[in-house]
């Protein structure tokens, strides 16, 4: 039962940091791109985001998704 709950509740702090909003510039440093290759991933509808004024939010788990769609497997 212990183990049961310890469970659920790593689950849900898994989940809890997908749903985390990060502003722009915090995305393009963790994807190590440039200004202008993050306005094209933008401008291309590449990787969703929000805009509020002129802050642009992108959502955690939408850039966990876009690296792992841009996956290279390993060689074995």
């Amino acid at each position: 039962m212990l183990e049961q709950i310890i469970d659920l509740i790593t689950r849900r702090n898994a989940n809890d940091a997908n749903c985390e909003w990060i502003e722009s510039e915090a995305a393009r440093k963790l994807l190590g791109i440039s200004p202008k290759t993050w306005q094209n991933y933008r401008d291309q509808r590449l990787i969703p985001f929000s805009q509020i004024g002129r802050k642009i939010y992108v959502n955690r788990a939408d850039l966990d998704a876009f690296l792992r769609q841009h996956q290279i497997p390993s060689r074995k």
